[in-house]
């Protein structure tokens, strides 16, 4: 049989005796600064020698031991999860000579304590690290909603996975959100943990099914009576319209995961399809790639000219929100713009999401850019491959801010008032009340116009 017992919350020890008088003492030792020191090579000795006999395992379940050391700090916790493994371990009986359920069984405690290890030695530095941004900066939603027990209940593997996701966020304790999913699945796979996360972002509460819904048509209770929205019946004049949206392929890991064969694939993908619009004159244009040696490369001067003209994207590279996600990896390759001839429908490829599908014209009727924006997606999609998509959350996108339409809807508007220090800031504290953000004329981290025109 294999006992499990404590001497106090600081210290635990696993011992396994057999009729041969065969000994397993001290697996974990963690103490009150919470180091841990573990024999494994007596842990796999063990284990062999129990896979030698026939195993029965009791039905009784080895949550409720966890549940015990559910409160306190980590390391408690840490310290409850391996009495926890130890409960597990005493359910089962050493009897007789067959081999009938002992590798199923031994392989799943042979988990947990990998499992363990990890949580008490490769992941130390990163626990130790989002408890301290929860206390310095709780709007860090990524250790806002963060579970040392639901982190160690996952398979190495997954731990690996979910690591990679709060990256950024642990290394950028600023950060409002701190997470990016790094594969299409990932928003389901770990939605104990990134549900709370969305949820707290989105204001959502009661049961999450999000529904894209591009027919106007049926909110005629929030239009006017034309269904047109114009901004000149607000006394505004001729503006510059954008309506924007990220989209992921379901074929390719998400831009933290790819790695520099992935960004290559995926921009020849997309040229393909891009081959197609510029064959068609309804749209017409060309695309242009930063990947060195293309039939579609530009040179340094001609990429610095698309930037000041906020056609193309900037260098990732310098954003360390992105660099900590694995997002600006491998720059510039994989990255480039699809513009049509008329320069009002841009295609993004390889920012923070696979595509970054926008419209924009200058005009006062927002329901022109809505409406073809709505028609780019489907001859996108329809020339491309098929968009990542969650039941539960909508289109896929790398950052949960975006989830579902993954759209975004603005105007570049002159409010000098607001801006006469020169900074957006009072603009800022104005909007966020009614739901809308303000940005420089460059978008995320540029400065506002000299007139005071913001984004």
């Amino acid at each position: 049989y294999i006992y499990i017992y404590s001497s106090s919350s600081k210290f635990v020890s696993v011992k396994v005796k057999r009729f041969s008088n065969f000994y397993l003492d001290k697996i974990f030792n963690i103490n009150k600064s919470g180091d841990a020191t573990m024999n494994t090579s007596k842990i796999f000795r063990s284990a062999s020698v129990l896979g030698r006999q026939y195993v029965k395992q009791n039905a009784r379940s080895m949550s409720t031991a966890a549940r015990v050391v559910s409160k306190g700090n980590q390391w408690q916790k840490a310290a409850g999860l391996v009495g926890a493994a130890g409960v597990g371990l005493t359910m089962i009986g050493v009897m007789g000579n067959s081999t009938e359920n002992s590798p199923s069984i031994l392989d799943e405690i042979n988990e947990r304590l990998i499992r363990i290890e990890g949580l008490l030695t490769s992941y130390k530095s990163m626990l130790d690290t989002i408890e301290k941004v929860k206390k310095d900066y709780p709007g860090n939603l990524m250790a806002k909603h963060f579970d040392v027990a639901y982190f160690a209940s996952l398979k190495p593997e997954l731990q690996a996975r979910l690591a990679k996701i709060i990256k950024s966020g642990v290394d950028n304790p600023d950060s409002g959100m701190g997470c990016y999913a790094m594969n299409p699945e990932d928003y389901d796979l770990f939605k104990p943990y990134l549900d709370a996360v969305i949820r707290d972002y989105h204001k959502i509460n009661g049961e999450v099914h999000h529904v894209t819904n591009w027919d106007l048509s049926t909110q005629k209770d929030k239009l006017p009576a034309d269904g047109k929205l114009d901004v000149t019946k607000l006394g505004l004049p001729t503006l510059s319209m954008r309506v924007r949206v990220g989209r992921n392929l379901a074929n390719y890991p998400l831009p933290g995961a790819m790695t520099k064969e992935d960004r290559l694939n995926m921009e020849k993908d997309m040229i393909k399809a891009f081959k197609k619009l510029i064959a068609d004159p309804a749209y017409g244009g060309t695309y242009y790639s930063l990947t060195p040696g293309t039939e579609y490369s530009i040179s340094d001067e001609k990429y610095k000219e698309l930037v000041k003209a906020h056609v193309m994207f900037k260098d990732m590279a310098a954003d360390s929100y992105l660099a900590s996600a694995g997002i600006a990896s491998d720059w510039p390759y994989g990255r480039g713009c699809y513009q049509s001839a008329d320069k009002q429908f841009i295609v993004w490829v390889g920012e923070e999401d696979h595509l970054r599908i926008m419209c924009m014209k200058k005009g006062t009727v927002l329901n022109e850019v809505f409406d073809r924006l709505r028609d780019a997606c489907d001859v996108v999609e329809k020339n491309a491959s098929k968009f990542a998509h969650s039941k539960d959350y909508g289109y896929v996108t790398s950052c949960p801010t975006n989830l579902g339409t993954g759209m975004r809807a603005s105007v570049h508007i002159k409010i000098p008032n607001l801006t006469a220090d020169g900074t957006e800031k009072k603009a800022k504290e104005v909007c966020k009340p009614l739901g809308l953000s303000v940005r420089g004329v460059g978008g995320e981290h540029t400065p506002i116009g000299a007139d005071g025109t913001v984004d």
